[in-house]
């Protein structure tokens, strides 16, 4: 089925800033820790949002809170925790790569839990973008292989995170505006970070002695607000528009954004790796052309 161009739009738009959300991470870490960095960012996107609880707090809370509880903590909270702690040994650019899995992981859960039923050809891109996934890991110029393959876990960890999240959307939150799920999720997981942030991390003392920390800060703002505020409003508009599996494709583009800004930030991208991510995108447009 042909998409609108305005679902194109938004896919593209999504990819460059999803894919430089990986190197505004590692810059926000120059001055706080992984915790930190990833509690601010939820913080900031929830305190940025929430002016418009005024309009939109008023819903059946009973039917749609399990599918708001689920997007905003499996969608945003711990995917922005595992993401902070796995760039603390691994690269942006290996973190890009291994956000590419999404729409395996958005197949495999749809699959298991909403009982749709894939194609053979989605599962050959599957097992052709699991095994391509090894690769990057395996295969990545770090020194600690084993370091390497568990902190290259969390991202994994993190991409079924996403899969769980789109996958409920649509089974949950078809009845909700695109800015209203997104401002509700945030109502449930902002004060958690912020509760986090300020009872059990050294947030405010970093910010007063590290002198890198108001550029650290700025460049989580931007994480935060276009990153994850703006960004997930139009997520959940594209999933609703054009269904998770095309949602999941801005994959595409993600990886190639963020090995850019990696190599441009000084790090490492071997030959193999590249035809490891080539093979990732392969298998999900295969995935996607049902």
């Amino acid at each position: 089925m042909k998409k609108p161009l305005k679902s194109w739009l938004i896919l593209i738009f999504l990819s460059l800033v999803w894919g430089s959300s990986f190197i505004l991470m590692k810059r926000g870490m120059l001055a706080f820790s992984s915790q930190e960095v990833a509690a601010l960012r939820i913080s900031i996107a929830f305190l940025v949002l929430s002016p418009l609880l005024i309009k939109h707090y008023k819903i059946e809370w009973k039917k749609y809170f399990l599918g708001l509880f689920l997007m905003g903590v499996f969608g945003n909270l711990i995917p922005a925790f595992l993401f902070t702690k796995s760039e603390t040994e691994i690269s942006s650019s290996l973190a890009g790569m291994l956000n590419a899995l999404t729409p395996l992981f958005a197949i495999i859960v749809g699959a298991i839990w909403l009982k749709n039923k894939p194609s053979l050809k989605q599962i050959t891109g599957i097992i052709f973008g699991f095994i391509a996934a090894a690769c990057l890991l395996l295969f990545d110029s770090a020194a600690d292989v084993f370091k390497n393959v568990s902190y290259g876990f969390l991202v994994v960890i993190a991409t079924v995170c996403y899969a769980i999240s789109v996958n409920s959307i649509k089974k949950f939150l078809g009845g909700l505006g695109s800015v209203q799920a997104t401002v509700l999720a945030f109502s449930i997981t902002g004060p958690m970070a912020l509760v986090y942030l300020f009872s059990s991390t050294n947030f405010v003392e970093h910010l007063q002695t590290n002198p890198q920390a108001y550029s650290s800060l700025a460049y989580i703002s931007v994480l935060a607000i276009v990153g994850t505020a703006l960004s997930v409003i139009l997520y959940n508009v594209l999933i609703k528009s054009s269904g998770v599996i095309f949602a999941s494709s801005c994959t595409y583009l993600i990886p190639v954004v963020a090995i850019l800004w990696g190599l441009i930030d000084g790090e490492s991208v071997n030959l193999i790796q590249i035809l490891s991510i080539v093979a990732i995108i392969w298998s999900v447009y295969l995935i996607n052309r049902d």
